[in-house]
């Protein structure tokens, strides 16, 4: 090392701080020792021809109202009013629907740029999944389970796959809520660290203000001063590789983590993309800014060599107020059009897979509240409208369906295991195969269940 003499001071406890964490950013990439030394993030050839490389998954947090939204239900507005099947009346459609694109397919006036993009979209409106309670369907959707934390699907995916981009993480969360399953639902578990997601920023937390924890290069020291540190916590972990070959793992990491430093910061900076990609996005637009930041962002990483980015919209839970259903659409409607659009123009899109989804759906009666009937709808597991775009699904195709009032799936119903199963096959992996041994049992995603949906797959 040079002599100190020329530099500001620091004290013993900040270069401990400093090299010891290697520049804190080890905690943000969550790499443990073993995980870098075994070349984890580094890509793996899947188990056949995959059709999709990358998944952008948007997580429409609450249970969005597929009667709302995308499954157009005549019966149920002609029956409005009369006495359902549970304690509440039969609520219709508080907006109207229209069909669009080549494919016919039908969505509502709450969606009007989403709209044109239907021969892009593979509907499902046949979705379920085990519970219609928050805390269980939530981490159902992520991880396949909620029993216990298992790794969340796109632990899995790294885990199968690698990542494309040694400079950055593989797994992003982009404002993740703090409830019902929390950090859980884009950890890694039992699977090595190397394989959580990334956070950037939390719900209720503007991504224009969201930052990486721990990412600030040397703590706020003077850069020389960081850098010395990071040479001396390097010297000391390659006299430790004498004793042990665990050190190597924590070389990598100190590694990376001076590289993610320069990468994350520039692939998170929008100041280069042009006036008409941010009006696509409706980045600077009153309501859609934040979700267009998030879907502008998602583009970003995954065209930078990401595996998998989630992106979050909450406030999804229309138990009352469900006449604020269109001006919650409104803030995430033209940024996905945007996305998609985006991803097509780029050649990205047939290799790229969008997933629109919330944790389960709702029913077709008024919700009572107090004893009292509301504009509002309960939860639904039984039969629910999700969609893909892109990475090998069949545009344009409308899959399954519901009874004619939408209180559950009577045709080609597809369960939760079997959308993890599909979205796995899509990347190239057999669900059955992608396991991990753990507490000597070979665990995977779909547990013992899931089926591949082939019929949805180009």
């Amino acid at each position: 090392m040079k002599p100190q003499s020329s530099l500001p001071s620091v004290s013993r406890r900040e270069w401990l701080k400093v090299g010891a964490c290697g520049l804190g950013s080890l905690m943000a990439t969550g790499l443990t020792p073993a995980a870098s030394k075994a070349g984890l993030l580094t890509p793996k050839q899947p188990h056949f021809a995959p059709k999709a490389k990358r998944v952008i998954f948007l997580f429409i947090n609450g249970g969005p109202s597929q009667f709302e939204s995308f499954d157009y239900k005549p019966v149920l507005r002609k029956m409005g009013g009369k006495k359902g099947n549970g304690k509440g009346k039969l609520l219709a459609p508080l907006l109207k629907f229209d069909q669009y694109g080549e494919s016919g397919m039908w969505v509502s006036e709450a969606f009007p740029e989403l709209a044109k993009q239907t021969d892009q979209l593979c509907m499902l409106k046949a979705m379920q999944t085990t519970s219609r309670a928050h805390p269980i369907a939530i981490p159902m959707l992520h991880t396949g389970a909620f029993q216990f934390q298992r790794p969340s699907l796109g632990s899995w995916i790294l885990h199968g796959l690698g990542t494309e981009n040694q400079d950055l993480p593989g797994f992003f969360t982009i404002k993740p809520t703090r409830t019902f399953g929390g950090p859980s639902n884009f950890g890694s578990a039992f699977l090595p660290s190397a394989y959580q997601a990334t956070r950037l920023g939390w719900d209720g937390q503007k991504v224009k203000d969201a930052t990486i924890h721990n990412l600030n290069p040397g703590h706020g020291l003077p850069p020389q001063v960081a850098d010395e540190a990071l040479d001396l916590a390097q010297s000391m972990n390659r006299r430790l590789l004498e004793q042990t070959d665990e050190a190597q793992g924590v070389i990598d990491s100190l590694t990376l983590s001076e590289r993610m430093q320069r990468a994350v910061p520039e692939v998170l900076d929008l100041s280069g993309e042009t006036k008409e990609t941010l009006e696509m996005y409706g980045v600077d637009a009153g309501s859609t800014d934040d979700f267009g930041r998030q879907c502008l962002l998602a583009r970003r990483l995954v065209e930078a060599g990401v595996r998998f980015v989630e992106v979050h919209s909450s406030g999804w839970d229309h138990h009352s107020n469900l006449d604020k259903f269109p001006g919650k659409a409104a803030q995430i409607d033209k940024p996905i059009a945007g996305l998609l659009t985006d991803l097509r123009q780029r050649g990205m899109l047939e290799d790229t897979l969008v997933v629109w989804t919330g944790e389960f759906g709702r029913t077709p009666e008024t919700q009572i509240l107090s004893g009292k009937e509301t504009i509002g709808r309960d939860h639904n597991a039984e039969g629910y409208t999700g969609w893909l775009a892109g990475g090998g699904t069949r545009a344009g195709l409308t899959y399954g369906k519901t009874d004619e009032l939408g209180y559950k799936a009577v045709d080609q119903a597809v369960h939760l295991h079997d959308f993890h199963a599909t979205i796995l096959h899509l990347l190239g992996l057999d669900h059955t195969k992608l396991t991990y041994r753990y507490g000597g049992r070979d665990f995977r995603l779909t547990d013992v269940h899931g089926n591949v949906v082939h019929d949805i797959i180009a």
